[in-house]
């Protein structure tokens, strides 16, 4: 049984779970999507009530009946690479290619349906407070008014964007900034903005879940920092990443969060404040790991690999719809 990783071609963490997976002996093919059609070929048949379909890159031709496992990394957009690209070609590709394999019983990381809904920030709040997680006061608007009076109530504010990084090529990340005293939110009107009371922290946490097997790391933020320096992304800072134990909790809230958005990965963001409260940020579904475990030690990759590689039955860990727990 062979585990699939759909990723771009330069992908640091992924070669860190390839590493792992050779080691084991279970068999894996590499591809990025953007490479169909190309180097990557498909073919698949449906008759008489059964599906049979064949993947083919880098020389190798795997079936897709005897897939394992599929990791969806950081793939590409289907057909991106194609000799004369179009919106068209790659609405087609990505419909052959995703539709395929959601025609198999491969177990996902994470599935694509439960990938999209991930994304949404705003869901995300929701998701972890029903999970139990703190998470500091938010605002999303258009109003700018509203704006104004939530900043009456919590003068202290961060802002971010909804969505994440800016579509630009490559993707550009965009940083958590302080709001300025006297702000006046006119500009709210333009477009969606979120608005977060600040979190006055004394470390950061990065806890990256791997079916039911937690991994968090502190980073501690110095005494002298600079408050409006926010996003730890961009922070200048000579402290490392350090393994810790999650408190219950939080690990109970992760778990359920898991749970409730049918990943079966996750790496989470948390602030924690000066009594040591754990703050919940957001939730990438495809998170890297790769800094966090060089810094820490924790083995990561070989927990992603142990999933992948792993036979599964019927139980709790999500597949889409379907849901599977690891045996052994």
């Amino acid at each position: 049984m062979t585990v699939l990783i759909l990723t771009c071609e330069q992908d640091v963490t992924a070669d860190m779970v390839v590493a792992e997976l050779d080691g084991t002996g279970v068999p894996v093919v590499r591809l990025d999507p953007a490479d169909l059609p190309g180097p990557v070929a498909l073919s698949g048949e449906y008759v008489r009530g059964g599906f049979h379909g064949h993947l083919s890159a880098g020389g190798r031709l795997v079936s897709m009946g005897g897939l394992r496992s599929v990791w969806v990394r950081r793939p590409g957009v289907p057909a991106t690479r194609a000799a004369e690209p179009s919106d068209w070609l790659t609405e087609e590709s990505g419909q052959a290619l995703y539709g395929m394999l959601r025609s198999t019983d491969a177990r996902w990381m994470n599935h694509p349906d439960a990938a999209r809904r991930a994304r949404h920030k705003p869901w995300q709040l929701h998701l972890a407070q029903r999970s139990g997680l703190p998470v500091p006061a938010t605002l999303i608007t258009t109003f700018p008014q509203a704006a104004r009076d939530f900043a009456g109530r919590f003068p202290d504010l961060v802002v971010k964007p909804v969505s994440g990084a800016h579509p630009q090529e490559p993707p550009r990340a965009v940083p958590t900034s302080r709001v300025a005293p006297g702000t006046d939110f006119a500009a709210v009107a333009y477009g969606p903005t979120l608005l977060q009371r600040r979190v006055a922290k004394r470390a950061d946490i990065r806890l990256t879940c791997v079916g039911d097997r937690i991994f968090a790391a502190r980073k501690e933020v110095a005494p002298d920092a600079d408050p409006d320096e926010v996003d730890v992304r961009f922070a200048p800072s000579d402290a490392l990443w350090h393994a810790v134990d999650a408190p219950s909790s939080v690990a109970e809230g992760v778990r359920s969060y898991l749970r409730g958005a049918g990943l079966a990965y996750g790496a989470f963001d948390f602030a924690e404040d000066a009594e040591g409260m754990w703050w919940f940020l957001e939730c990438n579904q495809s998170g890297q790991f790769g800094f966090v475990q060089i810094e820490s030690g924790q083995p990561i990759a070989a927990a992603v690999a142990d999933w992948l590689a792993a036979p599964a039955r019927p139980g709790s860990l999500s597949n889409g719809s379907r849901t599977w727990a690891i045996e052994g």
